[in-house]
């Protein structure tokens, strides 16, 4: 009895989100402690333009993968390499909470290298995570790819309602000596607990993936054991059948069908649909996880805090019930998606136009801007999560490779967004930061 429910489909649903929840949730965690840590590490308000280059360079990971993918197809070993980067993210995590404060003097400077070196550990399996955690769902149905992307945006959702809890970024306002002056109000629990916290959920997602795998072991030897022959060629099948959807996105043949492919073209991975979807999922994520972060608190802290705390909490809602949705209702069509795509860039368009105006952007001090605000971000979000997960399905039907180049698009995507906001925000400040407890459009 105990083995039935431990082998159903639901089961194997809970395991896969808490699996996937490991993927970004420790970059995630970082961006949304930044509050606290920056008032505690010499590199103060620096450290988000620390952060974003070591996420960058966390692109190592992916590189790496990829040219091992390209120069020995078939031959890397997923389970064996997500287990090893899972292993590498939970001891990073551990030694994140016990030594983020620490400093090193370098250069006659003090410089919170423990923090930005377990930053990096933890941004290079975050981004790894794209290009192994999605080939290895093609083991599995179609919709359990649905189930891995509802759990990403867990993620994503988690640390913000644990931030939350532990009061970021709250203030009052007071009147000092006849001058209003802002008060920080002091967290709930410190920045170390928060970590531990990554911890556990880092923890939580290696053991799914570990309890996935050991099901899939013991599926495999409840099966039928075939003959050495049988066993020898089922292998060559599938290292071609992988090899080949690398590259062109095949699937096996017969050999009598061979003659008959050799007189037609090869059916080619790179179809015009196929690259569409790339394309959208490429820039869905830039947006999603570039361009609109980078700006987000300043389209939201011009009406306050709690309309910050609204679109961060309620956008990340939004994420895994579209994913949820997606489970049910799946828009195959090209032209849907694209009109799907373009609905999204409408509310991104609007959220970049209100950051641009910062501190005094439309509506303010009226609670039909809030609610605009709010709102926008919902369907922005709740809208490109739909995409990405539908685009996701599709492209595991075209092969174990489909899945590979999803990953490498999601990644590249991201990373060309994160980069171009970077001087815009950071060096050429094109964004306007408002003072807190200040009227900045008298």
């Amino acid at each position: 009895m105990s083995g039935s429910w431990w082998s159903s489909a639901a089961v194997t649903h809970g395991l896969m989100a808490l699996f996937a929840m490991g993927s970004w949730i420790s970059v995630n965690s970082l961006w949304v402690e930044l509050p606290v840590v920056v008032g505690e590490l010499p590199e103060g308000w620096n450290l988000p333009a620390y952060l974003s280059v070591l996420i960058a360079f966390g692109n190592l990971g992916p590189i790496a993968v990829t040219i091992t993918h390209h120069c020995a197809p078939g031959r890397l070993n997923e389970r064996l390499v997500i287990h090893c980067i899972q292993i590498l993210a939970v001891v990073a995590s551990v030694f994140m909470a016990i030594f983020w404060s620490h400093t090193v003097t370098i250069a006659g400077e003090k410089r919170s290298l423990p923090f930005l070196l377990f930053t990096f550990v933890l941004s290079f399996v975050c981004c790894t995570s794209n290009v192994t955690f999605l080939p290895f769902m093609f083991r599995y149905p179609p919709q359990y790819i649905r189930t891995f992307f509802i759990g990403q945006g867990f993620s994503a959702l988690f640390p913000c309602i644990v931030a939350l809890g532990q009061g970021v970024g709250k203030l009052e306002c007071k009147t000092v000596n006849g001058t209003v002056q802002p008060e920080y109000l002091k967290e709930n629990f410190p920045a170390q607990n928060f970590f531990w916290f990554l911890f556990v959920m880092l923890t939580i997602s290696a053991l799914s993936f570990l309890a996935l795998t050991r099901r899939q072991s013991q599926s495999q030897h409840d099966a039928p054991r075939e003959s050495p022959q049988e066993s020898d060629s089922s292998a060559v099948a599938k290292n071609g059948q992988e090899t080949d959807r690398l590259y062109n996105g095949g699937t096996p043949v017969s050999e009598d069908q061979v003659q008959v492919e050799a007189q037609s073209p090869t059916q080619t991975f790179w179809t015009t649909q196929n690259i569409f979807l790339l394309a959208l999922l490429a820039i869905s994520n830039a947006l999603t996880n570039g361009v609109l972060p980078s700006v987000q608190s300043f389209t939201c802290l011009p009406y306050g805090t709690m309309t910050f705390h609204l679109s961060v909490v309620l956008g990340n809602i939004a994420n895994p019930l579209a994913c949820f949705l997606a489970m049910f209702v799946v828009l195959r069509s090209s032209t849907g998606l694209g009109i799907l795509s373009l609905a999204g860039a409408v509310f991104a368009s609007y959220l970049m136009a209100v950051a641009a105006l910062s501190p005094c952007p439309p509506l303010l001090g009226n609670p039909a801007g809030v609610a605009l605000v709010v709102l926008s971000w919902i369907v922005f979000i709740g809208l490109f999560s739909y995409l990405k997960v539908v685009v996701g399905t599709l492209l595991h039907e075209a092969g174990h490779g489909a899945l590979l180049w999803c990953g490498i698009s999601i990644q590249a995507g991201s990373l060309i967004g994160a980069l171009a906001m970077f001087p815009l925000v950071n060096v050429y400040h094109v964004f306007a930061r408002g003072q807190d407890c200040v009227d900045n459009c008298s």
